[in-house]
C-alpha cells in the first residue's frame, strides 16, 4: 500500500515478499531507527499480530535501503515468543539496537527485556543481552550515549515499574551486552524517554504525580552507582491519559530530547506530550523547553493550532531534534473528522528552539483507528520520528487497507517523510521559564548481569486494561503500588 497525501507519501512497511499487504494481520506500536552514516538505511520495529483474533504478538521488524520507498519484512525476532513494546535506536556509527519486552503466554507472569543488535541496517538481528538479560520492564524506553566522554556507548533504559526485578532504571556499560540491576528514580517518572547531553549527563522524562525531568550526572561513570542528583517538576499543561479514542491504550507518552546541534541552542532540553488538560476530555500536544540544564522550564505551549481544539483529539504526540536544531513534531489529529474519531497524521516544525511552531499540516489520509483491532482494543501506545538536516522520518500505524474477510480496515505500519515546506510560522510566543523544585538522589545500580546468547520460553498474549485517567500521586523513591490499571504491555 502506497498512500499519497499531497506532497507526503506513506509507504507500508509490513508487506509480503512482493510488497503487497498481508491480509488478516495487525501491526502497531512502531519505532524507527535511521543510520546516521547512510540516511537511506532505516529499520522499524513493531508489535506483530499474525492473527487479529488472538492477543499473541511478536517482535516484527522491517528495513529499507532506499530511503523508505520500498520495505522488506523478513519476519519476527524470535518466532513463537510473545514480545511487545518495541524500542529501536542507532549509535553514531550506524549499528541498530532493538529493546524488546518479553513475557509468558497465555498468562503474563513476568515483564523482562532483551537487547538485540544489527550491523546490517536492520536486515538481521542478534540477541546480545541473553534471554531477559536487559532486565528492564514494561513500557521501556532506552537511549545511547553518543558523546566522546567516559559514558560513550553506554545504554540507559527506564520502565513503568512493572519490571523484571525492582526499580525502574538500569544501564549497560558495554553497548547492551550486560546490564546492571535496576534502581528507582526519585518521584518515579514513568512513560517517558531518555537522552544524553553533550557533557554525558543523562536526562529522563516522565510522569509521577506530575511530570518530572530527572538528571543523573554520574551514570556515565562506569564504576559508580548511578544517582539522580536533580529531579525537577515540569508543568506540561495537563496529565497523561488513556482510553477515550484508544480504548485499551494510552493517548500519549512523554518524549524528552536534547539539542545536539553545537550552536546557541546546544544542550537545550525539550519535552513534549499529548496531555489531558484540566476540565477537558480530549488531549492537546504540549511542549516545554529548558535552556539551563533542566533546572527551569518554560510554561507549556500548545502545538496543535486548530480553533476548536478543546473538543478534538490530538494524540500520540511525539517529536525529535534534527542535527541542525530544528524540531519536528507529529501526532494523530481528529480536527477534520465529524465523528471526532477518524484521524490524520499531522506535522509541525520549529526553527527557533520551540518558541514558535509552523502552521500545522496534515501529512496522511484519514483513517479510522477503531478498526482492525487485534484482540486488544488499541492501535498501540506510541509512534516515533527521527529527524535529519532536511526532514523527519516517521513510523506510524494506520488502517488504510481493507480486509474483505471481516469487512473492516486493518492496522498496518507505515513510513512517511515529513519536511518543512508550505507552512508559515504560527508565532505563538512561549511563556517565560519558571524555576521550581529541588532534587533528590536515588538508590543503586550494579552494572552486572550475565549475557547468555539464546532464548527459550513460550509465547504469550497480554492482559487488557484501561489506562489511568489521572495519575496517582506517589511519594519519593519508595516503590509505590500500581495506580489505576494501565494497558499491559
Amino acid at each position: 500500500m502506497i498512500s499519497p497525501y499531497g506532497v507526503f507519501i506513506s509507504y507500508q512497511v509490513n508487506v509480503d515478499a512482493s510488497g503487497n499487504n498481508i491480509i488478516g494481520d495487525a501491526a502497531n506500536e512502531c519505532t524507527i531507527s535511521v543510520d546516521p552514516t547512510n540516511l537511506s538505511r532505516m529499520a522499524i520495529g513493531w508489535r506483530q499480530f499474525d492473527d487479529v483474533t488472538s492477543n499473541f504478538r511478536q517482535a516484527g521488524y522491517g528495513y529499507t535501503t532506499d530511503g523508505g520507498l520500498t520495505w522488506t519484512f523478513p519476519g519476527v525476532l524470535q518466532p513463537g515468543f510473545f514480545r511487545s513494546d518495541p524500542v529501536t535506536g542507532s549509535d553514531e556509527t550506524g549499528n541498530f539496537f532493538y529493546l524488546s519486552l518479553r513475557s509468558s503466554w497465555p498468562v503474563q507472569t513476568f515483564y523482562c527485556d532483551d537487547m538485540w543488535s544489527s550491523t546490517d541496517g536492520g536486515a538481521s538481528w542478534s540477541l546480545i543481552s541473553g534471554k531477559q538479560g536487559a532486565i528492564g520492564g514494561d513500557k521501556q524506553w532506552f537511549t545511547i550515549d553518543k558523546t566522546g566522554g567516559p559514558g560513550h556507548h553506554f545504554q540507559y533504559q527506564a520502565n513503568d515499574q512493572a519490571s523484571c526485578d525492582t526499580g525502574i532504571f538500569n544501564r549497560s556499560t558495554d553497548a547492551g551486552v550486560t546490564w546492571g540491576a535496576q534502581v528507582d528514580i526519585p518521584n518515579e517518572p514513568i512513560y517517558g524517554t531518555l537522552d544524553v547531553d553533550s557533557n554525558g549527563n543523562l536526562y529522563v522524562g516522565g510522569e509521577g504525580n506530575t511530570f518530572y525531568c530527572a538528571r543523573s550526572s554520574n551514570a556515565q561513570i562506569g564504576n559508580q552507582t548511578p544517582t539522580f542528583d536533580q529531579v525537577i517538576p515540569v508543568d506540561m499543561g495537563g496529565d497523561l491519559s488513556g482510553g477515550g479514542i484508544n480504548p485499551a491504550g494510552l493517548t500519549g507518552q512523554c518524549f524528552l530530547a536534547i539539542d545536539h546541534s553545537g550552536g546557541p541552542t546546544n544542550n537545550n532540553i525539550y519535552m513534549l506530550a499529548s496531555v489531558l488538560p484540566p476540565g477537558q476530555s480530549t488531549t492537546e500536544v504540549m511542549f516545554v523547553r529548558s535552556t539551563d540544564g533542566g533546572l527551569t522550564f518554560s510554561a507549556p505551549l500548545r502545538i496543535n493550532d486548530d480553533t476548536n481544539h478543546q473538543s478534538k483529539w490530538h494524540w500520540f504526540g511525539t517529536f525529535s531534534v534534527a542535527p541542525n536544531g530544528r524540531l519536528d513534531s507529529v501526532w494523530y489529529d481528529t480536527r477534520n473528522a465529524a465523528n471526532n474519531r477518524d484521524s490524520q497524521l499531522f506535522y509541525s516544525y520549529s526553527t527557533d528552539a520551540g518558541v514558535t511552531w509552523s502552521s500545522n499540516v496534515a501529512v496522511s489520509n484519514s483513517f479510522d483507528p477503531s478498526q482492525g483491532y487485534p484482540n486488544q482494543d488499541k492501535i498501540g501506545d506510541y509512534i516515533t520520528i527521527v529527524s535529519d538536516e532536511t526532514g523527519g522520518n516517521v513510523a506510524y500505524s494506520a488502517t488504510f487497507n481493507f480486509n474483505p474477510n471481516n469487512g473492516q480496515h486493518e492496522e498496518d505500519v507505515y513510513y512517511v517523510r515529513v519536511f518543512p515546506g508550505g507552512q508559515g510560522p504560527s508565532p505563538t510566543p512561549t511563556a517565560t521559564p519558571t524555576a521550581t523544585a529541588t532534587s533528590t538522589p536515588t538508590p543503586t545500580v550494579t552494572p552486572t548481569a550475565t549475557p547468555t546468547a539464546t532464548a527459550t520460553s513460550t509465547p504469550t498474549p497480554t492482559a487488557t486494561s484501561t489506562a489511568r485517567p489521572t495519575p496517582t500521586p506517589r511519594g519519593t523513591p519508595t516503590p509505590r503500588g500500581r495506580p489505576t490499571p494501565r494497558p499491559r504491555p
